[in-house]
């Protein structure tokens, strides 16, 4: 693959090409208003020849740059590169550049001269200070309402949006080539002091800037005779360090204004975008000119008295109307371009068809290129918009330009200066088409800002300063929106650089702005909802007792209020208000909200090298990452302590916040629904999206390591009656009150929480803990194996089973064991009936078929097809519990106390073990129960020497699991031969408990 040549010798292949296009001497006549396109063509080339020469002569290691790329060419190829000797000897030549370069254009002083000095009017008229501009009506549409409708046009159209930065590099750098005129033609020299006044930098290429006061005056030094230009210099430099920064600061004030006005009636009225898109040209390039006069001057400001002239906190307003009126010319295409069809093929066409008929002498060459004009617009019609077809009029504007290069020669047989009407009306043909078939490169030549790629520091400083201000926080999306104009600011020449280099320097600026914009925005949007959230919670049952307490003192006639104390406000009192002027705090942060959200009007997306940017994508996710943080916050879980806030009191919250986040959509176009689903589904998983602990994870650990706890050991105790587990009262005070946090309306909020995930994770750790107890209960089994196998032989010999019993080991410890085991699963009962509620208030017709679907199946053949874990997932009670079932598997390598509770665990153990081993559930219960009934007999020859207590909770117990078991029934109980013999001897202990549980 051939090797790309580096910049240093595309540098003498472009002073080849320059020197010979000056050299030609047919090139004489050079007007901005009469041969637009060449003159600029002219002017733009001998000063990119300069910048290209005097940034070459800056780099201190070009000498060795050069010479290890002839090196690595030598290797490469077994010779040294052809332009390696010319391209050291014009390092040689360049070391002094400026000297040099005036040595090279001193013969051309005469074209260069008659180019800069065309624009002895409209420099002038351009570089007016802003008093001027607002005293003309400057960009105004609404200073003539009558003319409102009438196309903007002039002699000199495109010189109307031309770039006063690219004018300014002409003057200063032209005359700086051809300084001679300045001693011989008082014109060129008060057009060059008046482009010395506007500023002290200008922009050679990117951040590269030169100080044209500086090298002016190092330059003319060196020179004989030229000691009032140095005088000159001076006195421009003195007079641009003490008004320019003033000047420009005043225009960018008017072009705020103006730019605003002009986007609101063209906003209103599109049509106008037509005979009008000369004043959006116009107000872009303004702009754009006073943007970068600011930003090559921030960079390298002087050393001046008001250093805030070279500081706009108001950067951003100008900007976002830039990009405003960019917008609506792209949105409203169609209507340019018809418009301008239009005036091309009715207007331009007839005008320039007189002009050429009017014309005394037309050579042939040049006839047929006119007559070409005159049939490409005439052929023009409404319904090629209409279609949507693309237009194409390079080829026109080139044979202009080649028109141009003709009749500009000298002795040529047309000589365009004597035919000013034909230039006016070309000119005018140039911008028409442009408008049609190249808009966007029209918008990118007025507005395109991409230099600040290059200025980084200054970008962001500008933005900080702007979000500073409160009335410039709607604007703040300009900033972002800008770095979409980036992607032209590389070189062809480089694409390396721009798709490496570029691309993560403009997508870093831009996620900064908008992870900044989104990071104010969300913290405004939670700071109300924070302050709506205490507000909702002053109106919380819980702070009613002192509401109640007072009014039963005033029913009293109890004594009044002392002095000193201060009465407590109601609920509501904060909207009673005497003086609207007075702002609240809530009050300042709504204005904040509605600027900051003003701000994603500007688009709902834009491109940036490649990559689709969504600024409101940006918001969402800093309020779901925020907005997680708060929920766990808002459950106030402190580990150390175990203090946790009530599942009720974090559910209001979360709905005042959820209530007024739903009001963001009245201020910008987000999905705020999606954005809650999204946060509260994450808080139903163990981790959230960015690995962080959710309210599932803090509720799951602060029920299994505090309340479950506690009602292991005794200190807290289930009651079925209540529903809630109770704490005991001890000589300690409890750190908690179970039945506040376990009681109905807690544990349907928990479900609200936490959602059927939320209750599966904590189902699987509640699991855990009981098969960390079968565990234990399986060691005890082991040991007493050989017993338990005979007792299951002899269940029917009394004498035998009695012996038995008495040989049996760690009876006390199975018996706590399987009362802990009972705790927990009568908690998961209570949690998925929570559930069940839950979903049947909300989704019931979902939970109809899962019932039918649940008793339509039967556990013993169709367990594998998971629908237990379906109907436990929704919360309905299932005759085998499928997580029970689960962990237990995952184990298999091959009374004033909770007692109560062991009916429950023998009965979910049994069905889920006998399950695991495809056993009948039924018929395994059956054996229990008479296993069951002989110790019950054993009980009952030996009633004298057992404590009535025991008795009874022995007796309810065989009770209990018959009626909890979906596999048992009363009468299979009553068939138990040792059960007949003791009925009637408990019949009255039965009645007694009946009556005691209701």
């Amino acid at each position: 693959m051939k090797r790309r040549k580096g910049p240093y010798y595309l540098s003498i292949f472009g002073r080849d090409h320059v020197c010979w296009w000056l050299r030609d001497k047919r090139r004489q006549f050079l007007s901005q208003s009469v041969n637009f396109d060449f003159t600029k063509n002219y002017l733009d080339l001998i000063v990119t020849y300069t910048s290209v020469i005097i940034t070459l002569s800056r780099i201190d290691d070009k000498k060795a740059l050069v010479g290890m790329f002839n090196c690595a060419h030598e290797m490469t190829n077994g010779s040294s590169d052809p332009s390696y000797p010319r391209l050291g000897q014009m390092f040689v030549e360049y070391d002094h550049p400026w000297r040099k370069l005036t040595e090279e254009f001193g013969p051309h002083t005469r074209s260069v001269t008659t180019a800069l000095l065309s624009l002895k009017m409209l420099y002038p008229r351009r570089n007016l200070p802003a008093e001027q501009w607002r005293s003309a009506q400057l960009l105004s549409l609404l200073s003539a309402p009558a003319a409102m409708l009438d196309p903007a046009c002039c002699d000199t159209m495109a010189c109307e949006y031309l770039s006063m930065e690219v004018m300014e590099r002409w003057i200063i750098i032209g005359f700086l080539l051809c300084h001679s005129s300045l001693n011989s033609n008082q014109a060129s020299q008060e057009l060059w002091k008046m482009a010395l006044r506007s500023g002290i930098y200008l922009i050679l290429t990117r951040d590269e800037v030169l100080n044209i006061h500086k090298v002016s005056e190092d330059l003319f030094d060196s020179i004989k005779g030229y000691s009032k230009r140095v005088a000159d210099i001076k006195e421009c430099r003195e007079h641009a360090i003490v008004n320019s920064g003033a000047m420009h600061r005043e225009r960018r004030n008017f072009l705020r204004g103006a730019l605003k006005e002009l986007f609101k009636v063209l906003e209103d009225e599109p049509g106008l975008l037509g005979p009008k898109a000369l004043f959006v040209f116009m107000a872009l390039s303004f702009s754009r000119d006073e943007v970068l006069w600011l930003v090559r001057h921030s960079e390298n400001m002087p050393k001046i008295k008001t250093p805030e002239d070279y500081i706009d906190n108001q950067m951003a307003e100008l900007l976002f109307h830039m990009e405003k009126l960019r917008g609506l010319m792209r949105k409203h295409i169609h209507v340019v371009q018809r418009y301008h069809v239009q005036y091309l093929a009715q207007y331009d066409a007839l005008v320039l068809n007189d002009t050429i008929q009017n014309m005394y002498v037309c050579p042939e060459e040049e006839s047929v290129l006119m007559t070409s004009f005159v049939s490409t617009l005439s052929a023009l019609s409404i319904k090629q918009v209409d279609n949507k077809e693309e237009f194409d009029f390079r080829a026109l504007r080139l044979d202009w330009l080649r028109l141009q290069a003709y009749t500009s020669v000298n002795k040529a047989p047309l000589p365009l200066k004597d035919y000013p009407d034909l230039a006016k009306v070309m000119n005018m043909i140039q911008f028409h088409t442009r408008t049609v078939d190249s808009l966007e490169e029209l918008l990118q030549e007025t507005s395109d800002v991409s230099i600040l790629c290059f200025y980084p520091r200054v970008f962001e400083k500008m933005f900080i300063q702007s979000s500073e201000e409160m009335t410039m926080k709607r604007y703040l999306m300009a900033f972002p929106s800008v770095c979409s104009h980036f992607g032209h600011c590389g070189h062809p020449l480089c694409p390396e650089e721009v798709s490496v280099h570029m691309e993560k320097k403009s997508l870093r600026l831009c996620v900064t702005f908008l992870e900044q914009i989104a990071k104010q925005t969300s913290s405004v949007v939670l700071e109300i909802c924070a302050e709506q959230r205490n507000l909702h919670d002053q109106l919380l049952p819980k702070h009613c007792a002192e509401t109640i307490s007072a009014a039963r003192h005033r029913k009293q006639k109890k004594p009044v209020q002392k002095k000193g104390e201060v009465q407590k406000e109601k609920p509501g009192a904060e909207s009673l208000r005497k003086d609207r002027t007075v702002a609240t705090n809530v009050d300042k942060m709504h204005l904040m909200l509605t600027e900051l959200c003003s701000s994603y009007s500007l688009c709902s997306d834009f491109i940036v090298f490649n990559h689709i940017v969504v600024p409101a994508e940006f918001l969402l996710s800093h309020l779901e990452t925020r907005l997680s943080e708060i929920i766990v916050i808002m459950a106030n879980y402190n580990q150390t302590t175990q203090e946790i806030a009530r599942p009720s009191d974090l559910l209001a919250g979360i709905r005042a916040y959820t209530t007024n986040l739903h009001s963001l959509s009245s201020y910008v176009n987000v999905d705020v629904t999606r954005l809650v689903k999204s946060v509260l589904l994450q808080q139903t998983q163990p981790l959230d999206s960015r690995g962080a602990q959710t309210v599932t994870t803090i509720y799951t650990n602060w029920f299994l390591e505090s309340l479950l706890r506690q009602a292991s050991n005794s200190l807290i105790v289930h009651c079925p009656t209540m529903q809630c587990f109770v704490s005991q009262t001890t000589d300690n005070e409890p750190t908690f009150r179970a039945e506040e946090f376990s009681d109905i309306t807690e544990l349907q909020a928990l479900a609200e929480l936490l959602g059927p995930y939320g209750l599966k994770f904590l189902s699987e750790n509640l699991m855990w803990h009981i098969t960390s107890q079968v565990s234990e209960l399986k060691k005890m089994v082991i040991e007493n194996m050989d017993i338990l196998v005979q007792m299951k032989n002899n269940f029917d010999k009394p004498e035998e089973m009695s012996n038995l019993k008495k040989r049996l080991t760690g009876g006390e410890n199975v018996l706590k064991r399987m009362t802990i085991i009972g705790v927990i699963l009568s908690f998961r009962s209570m949690a998925q009936n929570c559930l069940n509620d839950i979903l049947q208030k909300h989704c019931p017709y979902l939970m109809g078929p899962i019932e039918c679907l649940r008793d339509l199946i039967s556990p013993e053949t169709d367990i594998k097809v998971n629908v237990f874990e379906l109907a436990s997932a929704a919360g309905l009670p299932c005759d085998i519990d499928p997580a029970l079932v689960a962990a237990i598997g995952s184990m298999q390598t091959g009374h004033n106390n909770n007692i109560h509770c062991l009916a429950t665990a023998i009965n979910q153990l049994a069905a889920a073990m006998f399950t695991i081993q495809n056993q009948s559930v039924e018929q395994q219960l059956k054996e229990f129960l008479m296993l069951a009934s002989s110790a019950l007999l054993q009980l009952g020859q030996n009633v004298e020497r057992v404590e009535s207590k025991n008795r009874e909770s022995v007796y309810l117990l065989l009770h209990m699991i018959v009626e909890e078991s979906p596999f048992l029934s009363q009468d299979m109980l009553e068939s138990c031969f040792p059960y007949v013999l003791l009925r009637n001897a408990y019949r009255e202990v039965y009645r007694s408990f009946v009556v005691t549980l209701g």
